[in-house]
């Protein structure tokens, strides 16, 4: 516990560097709140290096369990420091709505509390970008690449973070190295988003915040309407190429482009399967839209349905339109999309495409088990045979994620919510995706929710963040025993 508060305090004093970018946005734009900045970065600074000089007699190197528990103490902390300029720049925010601002940003979920976001100082709104930015890789994996050199292993570290095949897909032959080559073409995908955007039409404050959102698939915007305010096809479909790009495994991104070929997404199941989701959703919710007159044409229809049902669907959470508005089947449909597209290895959250080939596979070899009993029928994906250990991992992992859901939605009924806001605000924050339906959804935010609410939202985006196993393991008596 001590080697890892080391680590943690460690963490905290690099983190303070995070506010250097609202620090100079605030500069720039001369909006006065350059001092909370400063103060959240002396903050960070003085704690982190204190609690890492009390503990440097404890450190060591860490191992597995140890992981698990720095990455989700760092979350939780690093939520709390990132709600310092919340707290500070708007005294009328409670300290539960700052820190679901915070956690919101920072776990890419994109949900707010905060209306009017127009009239938000420009640096407090860059600020909520940045949080975007930092969680959409993990700032896990971007500490694995500077914690060596202060003299702490990170395997474990990235092993507990990255998410799904990434955990055993070694780009490059040491972890810190593979942590870089992540942040590298994550940061080019980022600066490639910025120039399109600006092409487009945006400004370039616009620009960036945006980028900052759509490669992390965060969703959070600088104005209320979202992406509905600038009105622009051309800077919807920019969109959608980028939130396409990011429900891919960034590792085959980085392959692709070592590689200078497309071979690693042909290679790849589950793009394919997600982009055959993705035409299919389109088209359907389009069919709806046009059959109920909702738009005045086919064409408008194929517009709102396109960057609608692809933003909600890899859980980046923009909208050109209250969805809210449309026939039932659309907007539910598209929330359960928002469980099952992104890819492991993308900045999306939800169960993640592998896992449902891999149940989808699983099912089928069981039906023709019935019909041959004696046959041996391995599971295979991408031509590669799945083993029984990670099909019964998979099996548990869909169980305590729906069992998470039903027991937070059972929480929220007990507050007094009704059934479609909390059912859906709790599958939204479990999958990161921000937007829920109802008060919650396209039309709202997450403001009409009780403290008590609004907590139990912030354990849920957290608890889909780090995937569900990572944080209960915590609370199994196995993971305290020497």
């Amino acid at each position: 516990m001590l080697a890892v508060a080391h680590v943690l305090g460690m963490m905290m004093a690099f983190f303070a560097g995070a506010f250097v970018l609202p620090l100079v946005c605030s500069l720039v734009f001369a909006d006065g709140y350059w001092h909370h900045y400063v103060t959240a970065a002396a903050i960070n600074i003085v704690l982190g290096l204190l609690i890492a000089a009390i503990t440097r007699p404890f450190k060591r190197e860490l191992k597995a369990r140890d992981g698990f528990l720095l990455v989700t103490l760092a979350w939780v902390l690093m939520s709390f420091s990132g709600s310092v300029p919340f707290f500070l720049a708007l005294p009328d925010m409670s300290i539960t709505d700052v820190l679901f601002e915070a956690t919101s940003g920072l776990t890419t979920t994109g949900a707010t509390v905060i209306s009017d976001l127009a009239a938000l100082p420009p640096s407090i709104n860059f600020w909520r970008h940045t949080l975007h930015w930092f969680g959409g890789i993990g700032i896990i994996v971007l500490a694995v690449a500077v914690l060596p050199l202060l003299g702490v292993g990170g395997m474990a570290l990235y092993r507990a973070e990255a998410p799904g095949s990434v955990k055993d897909e070694k780009l490059t032959p040491r972890i810190t190295e593979t942590a870089k080559a992540l942040w590298l073409t994550y940061a080019s995908l980022t600066a490639l988003a910025i120039i399109a955007l600006r092409i487009a039409g945006m400004n370039w404050f616009d620009a960036i915040c945006h980028a900052f959102s759509v490669v992390a698939l965060g969703g959070f915007s600088t104005h209320d309407s979202s992406i509905g305010y600038f009105d622009s096809p051309l800077i919807e479909l920019v969109m959608m190429v980028f939130m396409l790009i990011s429900m891919v495994n960034f590792a085959r991104h980085f392959t692709a482009v070592r590689s200078r070929s497309l071979a690693p997404y042909r290679r790849d199941s589950e793009s394919k399967a997600m982009l055959l989701i993705l035409v299919f959703s389109v088209i359907a919710v389009t069919l709806v839209l046009s059959a109920h007159e909702i738009y005045p044409d086919l064409l408008t229809s194929l517009r709102h349905a396109s960057f609608n049902v692809i933003s909600v669907a890899t859980t980046a959470g923009f909208s050109s339109q209250n969805y809210d508005v449309w026939p039932i089947f659309a907007p539910v449909w598209m929330l359960f999309l928002s469980c099952i597209i992104c890819a492991t290895g993308s900045t999306g959250g939800g169960i993640k495409m592998f896992r449902t080939l891999l149940l989808a596979r699983q099912a089928l070899r069981e039906m023709k088990l019935l019909v041959h009993p004696s046959a041996v029928i391995p599971v295979r994906i991408a031509g590669q045979v799945i083993p029984e250990r990670i099909a019964a991992s998979v099996l548990a992992f869909i169980f305590l994620y729906f069992q998470t859901i039903a027991v937070l939605t059972f929480l929220m009924l007990l507050t007094g919510l009704d059934l479609v806001t909390a059912f859906s605000s709790v599958v939204a924050s479990v999958n990161n995706l921000g937007p829920a339906l109802g008060p919650t959804g396209a039309g709202g935010n997450y403001a009409v929710l009780t403290d008590v609410q609004t907590w139990i939202c912030i354990i849920a985006m957290i608890l889909g963040r780090l995937e569900i196993f990572g944080v209960l393991v915590l609370f199994t008596r196995a993971f305290w025993q020497k």
